[in-house]
């Protein structure tokens, strides 16, 4: 396959192998993208699993909300803690809120964290945020913890951090296979389509869930079930007021893709001409459809419910193989909810009764390929009629081995850049 598109040199490598785990350890290394383009990254001392991944170092990235803007950040090496904990830290330097001289992140001291932002002066103590994720296994049960600072100044501390928790384990419930786990949450933002964010200012609870995929005569199936209970106090539904309740929620749906007319070639040969491609396009017309199901009980009788289904066509041309406009593909997925009832907080409302999902790609030259997708409100009865309710459009440089690309989210004013490499398992 002509040049190699992805090699890694590792420098000084210590190699311990333990039971189902690899310990490596290692001095500065390089991962060359073409045989040209050599990017620094240190493997450091660390544990691996059944699989590998790349992860840059620094991060260039857009957050209005929180940010302000630009910022750019600084991956650490990963810090063995203890047993099997672990510690990754990111520094970052909030670039545009230091050039503005000012923040519109914040609401005024003494206001309740749902309160309008408004335009704060800043000191040295803003133009700093912190990211940190803490994992390990504590007996069969897997910790994960995150937390986000986005300014260092104490009077504005607590409304500047953001932490998760989650603690899950797979467990064998009416002879299938679950995912069971406890979750907490202090000021997470939650994106409700036509509503906007809203906020968790904290929250805890329960979650049993299962993910199915298989195929049966070409249709690929996707079903997921899941059970919650969860106390939660959360900004309510027409005010700014914060509310707390117990909710309990069933979900389920069920995802088809049914093919219509699809080239299935029998030469699935890669060659040389594979360059921007790692396998066969598989080229044709198929049919898409979503069968959705939600229920949600409050405290004091208040419930919401939607039944929801829809189903629309995926068509794919081309080969990408070709140097010009040689691959598009575009979905197109009207959903329409039949619901009743109300939530007691805003970002779990369901609102938007009828949507459209949209999606495509399009290479333009070469490994250069556009890809967007959006979701358009088509309720009639709702003042966000035609709106893009949520959407990201990303330039992405695509080869054979990786992909890498900038992308930005109009909806919710963020962006960044994304980096794949694919054949690790």
């Amino acid at each position: 396959l002509e040049l190699k598109q992805v090699k890694i040199e590792i420098n000084s490598l210590e190699a311990i192998s333990r039971k189902e785990k690899l310990k490596l350890k290692s001095s500065s290394n390089r991962l060359i993208l073409d045989e040209k383009i050599s990017i620094p990254f240190w493997v450091g001392e660390r544990t691996l699993t059944n699989k590998l991944s790349y992860e840059n170092k620094l991060n260039f990235g857009f957050d209005n909300t929180d940010k302000d803007g630009f910022f750019i950040g600084r991956k650490f090496n990963t810090i063995n803690l203890f047993n099997d904990f672990s510690l990754d830290i990111e520094p970052q330097f909030l670039l545009q809120r230091s050039l503005k001289g000012y923040t519109k992140s914040f609401v005024n001291k003494g206001d309740s964290i749902t309160a309008d932002r408004v335009k704060r002066d800043t000191t040295l103590d803003d133009y700093f945020g912190l990211n940190s994720q803490i994992k390990g296994k504590i007996n069969n049960w897997n910790l994960e913890t995150y937390s986000e600072i986005y300014s260092f100044d104490f009077d504005k501390f607590a409304d500047a951090l953001r932490v998760k928790a989650k603690l899950s384990k797979e467990i064998t419930f009416l002879k299938s296979k679950w995912n069971k786990s406890f979750y907490g949450a202090y000021r997470d933002r939650i994106w409700n389509g036509s509503i906007g964010e809203s906020e968790i200012y904290l929250g805890y609870g329960s979650k049993l869930e299962k993910q199915n995929t298989w195929e049966v005569n070409g249709i690929k199936k996707t079903e997921i079930l899941s059970l919650g209970l969860v106390n939660i106090e959360a900004e309510a539904l027409n005010s700014k007021n914060l509310v707390n309740s117990f909710k309990g929620d069933f979900f389920y749906s069920l995802d088809q893709r049914i093919p219509i007319n699809i080239d299935n070639s029998p030469n699935n040969f890669i060659d040389s001409s594979y360059k921007y491609i790692f396998e066969p396009i598989q080229k044709g017309l198929s049919l898409n459809t979503k069968v959705a199901l939600l229920y949600s009980l409050y405290e004091h009788g208040n419930n919401q419910q939607y039944l929801g289904f829809g189903a629309g066509p995926e068509i794919i041309f081309g080969n990408f193989k070709n140097k010009f406009f040689d691959y598009t593909k575009i979905s197109v997925l009207p959903f329409y909810k039949i619901r009743s009832g109300d939530s007691l907080f805003k970002f779990d409302q369901i609102y938007d009764n009828f949507t459209l999902d949209i999606a495509f790609d399009q290479q333009l030259f070469g490994p250069i390929i556009l890809k967007s997708n959006a979701t358009i409100n088509l309720d009639s009865d709702s003042k966000d009629y035609g709106d893009f309710i949520n959407s990201k459009i990303s330039l992405n440089w695509k080869k054979r081995s990786y992909e890498i690309g900038i992308f930005y989210q109009p909806h919710n004013e963020s962006g960044g850049i994304l980096f794949n490499l694919y054949g690790f398992q």
